[in-house]
């Protein structure tokens, strides 16, 4: 039986991957969205960067400058003093501080720092938001600075305890890729790996495999493993695409990372011959599998950090493939948890292949 198994799994993996179809929307569409999806919402920019502002400084701005620089780096701003005019126009968000700004203010002179950004999204108005409460600290601070003393201690102090580690929403790449990556194995598994076991049944081929000497379980276990080949090799190359071009960081739990992806793979190859299984038509399984595939993938927080979706969507992605598979990535490869925070979600996985396999021996149709 395993040798029957393991020869139809290498037939049926040559033939697949021989698909120009499987080809495309294995190896050229992820790199396509990788970079499509991770510019739009960050590039290689984590969500603990801070962000970049550039910062003209004359060279008799004075204390006051280097004290509000102080104030904006405070505010989680990256802050570039730039030496040219062509460097400062080249960042989005920019700052301008006026010459002599010290000396004016000391003579209580009004002076005016002029921020512009460039884009009118949400994080505009945040950006000015931060610009004015640097600037109104420095102000609130300014008869300290004047008199050369610290400002005085507060006389409200803050008792603060460790609530546990920080959890940091991924943002750009460090998202996108193994979304699309966790989205494209399941589409690709959903139609190409389905509708091969349509098109066999249409030409008789699963007949004549049913009048072999071969049992039921070398077959199924056979198409099983093909798909399988197929998910891992895509798995695979995503990875090393994700860690070359993108230049994402899949964290110092390599192993357990990629022994997710396998279980999850697993998942997804039965899930695709019960689809394959199910339905009449190639048309059917073409449209079932891109459906189902892509509503996994939005549920299950693929296109965006599930993280940022109401509680209860959290929830409900953990009942999905798609949604238990990010939620370890994101463990692992984001929040820094431990190997053993993921044993649930691999074991679950590999359950449900267990169980989706189980399913496929009993129903399996040859014609």
């Amino acid at each position: 039986m395993l040798r029957d198994a393991l020869y139809i799994a290498r037939m049926d993996a040559r033939y697949l991957l021989s698909r120009r179809e499987t080809m495309v929307w294995t190896f050229v569409m992820p790199i396509v969205f990788f970079y499509f999806i991770g510019t739009i919402s960050g590039g290689n920019r984590t969500a603990d960067s801070r962000d970049p502002l550039a910062v003209s400084v004359p060279s008799d701005a004075g204390l006051l400058a280097d004290r509000l620089i102080e104030r904006l780096a405070a505010g989680n701003y990256r802050v570039v003093r730039t030496r040219s005019s062509e460097e400062f126009l080249s960042y989005a968000a920019r700052l301008e501080i006026p010459s002599g700004f010290t000396d004016a203010v000391f003579a209580g002179h009004p002076m005016k720092v002029r921020f512009t950004r460039w884009g009118q999204e949400l994080n505009t108005t945040f950006d000015q938001v931060r610009i004015a409460r640097a600037v109104y600290t420095l102000l609130a601070d300014l008869p300290a600075i004047r008199s050369g003393t610290e400002p005085a201690p507060p006389t409200l102090t803050l008792d603060v305890h460790s609530a546990g580690k920080r959890v940091e929403v991924p943002v750009g790449f460090q998202q996108s890729v193994p979304g699309i990556m966790v989205m494209f194995t399941l589409l690709v598994l959903f139609t190409s790996g389905a509708v091969t076991l349509t098109i066999e049944r249409r030409l008789g081929i699963l007949r004549r495999l049913a009048s072999s000497p071969m049992s039921r379980g070398a077959v199924v276990a056979g198409k099983w493993g093909a798909r399988m080949i197929v998910g891992a090799i895509q798995i695979a190359f995503a990875m090393l695409a994700g860690r070359i071009l993108f230049h994402v960081n899949w964290g110092p739990n390599l192993a357990m990372v990629i022994l997710t992806l396998l279980a999850y793979g697993a998942l997804a190859a039965a899930l695709a011959m019960i689809l394959g299984n199910v339905c009449r038509t190639e048309g059917q399984v073409i449209g079932l599998g891109v459906i189902l595939s892509n509503v996994m993938a939005g549920l299950g927080g693929c296109w965006w950090p599930i993280e940022i979706t109401p509680l209860w969507a959290q929830k409900m992605a953990l009942f999905l493939p798609t949604g238990l598979t990010m939620n370890a990535l994101h463990k692992l490869v984001n929040f820094g948890d431990s190997p053993a925070s993921v044993v649930p979600h691999v074991a679950a996985l590999a359950a449900a292949a267990a169980l989706a396999l189980y399913i496929l021996s009993r129903t399996f149709r040859f014609q």
